[in-house]
């Protein structure tokens, strides 16, 4: 995991804030000065800040949790879709639906009825209904997709809430605190950074800025993921190693076992056919010896 510089933080503008009249008093410790009525915000702190966040976020994927991204603003969508999708997680770049978190039961609803509706295309169940049907279907299926397709394999609720403009996503920010759930946001210098959990001080009105700061989460994200593999693999073949020392044990007791068993058994069992015809012989041979001088 490589964090940006202070010149590629720099190049990116991530040092750019609005005018000083729009400023948070609560952004105050993360502004370096004011030039021509801008704030500047500290690269130097949105750098420590970068590292924190980004450490968090590769924890939470090494554990196999998911990481919700949120940006409906124009300047941030596709940057949000693009660096998600690369590390398969859900994002949210339409208008954010509310109730999304507080209320996930309903929206899972809305995500099941998306794979209702392909089965009952693949089923034969469009070919019996009308063309006004079809229609309406069609469409409905068109805006659930718009708005959920990208959280279509969300099956619980996020573990942490990624927002690039607190400010406008202030919902979704409001939704996972109640929830408790850790927000982690590019806070800009007229947004309340009270409410975030992992406060990253940057621009979030360019693009640059905003691909920057993303680029590095996605890549330590991608960190995590791996370190996940790599110990569940190792995991399985522990396991399989205890298993396979473990196997053969049973097996020499039991054979051990029958052999003791058939042992102990043999002797008993032999002994009354060996001793029978020594005890009988002699019996026979006497009986005629004492009978043969009496006939005489």
């Amino acid at each position: 995991m490589q964090i940006p510089n202070f010149d590629q933080l720099l190049e990116a503008t991530c040092h750019f804030g609005h005018l000083k009249r729009k400023w948070n008093p609560a952004m105050a410790p993360y502004i370096f000065m004011e030039r021509n009525g801008i704030h500047i915000i500290d690269l130097y702190k949105t750098q420590a800040k970068l590292e924190e966040a980004a450490t968090a976020l590769k924890n939470i994927a090494k554990s196999g949790k998911k990481v919700l991204f949120v940006a409906t603003k124009k300047q941030a969508k596709q940057v949000v879709a693009d660096r998600a999708q690369s590390v398969e997680m859900p994002f949210v770049i339409e208008r954010w639906p509310g109730g999304m978190l507080t209320n996930f039961p309903t929206i899972r609803k809305a995500v099941k009825k998306m794979a209702t509706i392909d089965k009952m295309s693949k089923d034969g169940t469009f070919d019996n209904m009308s063309k006004r049907e079809k229609l309406q279907i069609t469409r409905q299926r068109a805006k659930l997709e718009k708005n959920l397709g990208s959280i279509a394999d969300l099956n619980r609720l996020p573990s942490a809430l990624f927002v690039v403009d607190v400010m406008k996503e202030h919902i979704a920010v409001a939704e996972a605190n109640r929830l408790g759930i850790p927000v982690f946001g590019i806070v800009d210098t007229n947004s309340n950074p009270d409410n975030v959990d992992f406060v990253i001080p940057a621009n979030d009105d360019a693009s640059k800025s905003i691909d920057i700061i993303l680029a590095t989460l996605c890549e330590a994200i991608k960190e995590g993921l791996e370190e996940r593999k790599v110990e569940n693999i190792d995991r399985g073949a522990a396991e399989g190693e205890a298993e396979a020392e473990e196997a053969p044990k049973p097996r020499r007791t039991r054979v051990r076992r029958r052999i003791s068993e058939d042992a102990a058994e043999a002797p008993a069992a032999e002994a009354p056919v060996a001793e029978a015809p020594a005890a009988e012989a002699p019996a026979e041979e006497a009986a005629p010896a004492e009978e043969a001088p009496a006939a005489e």
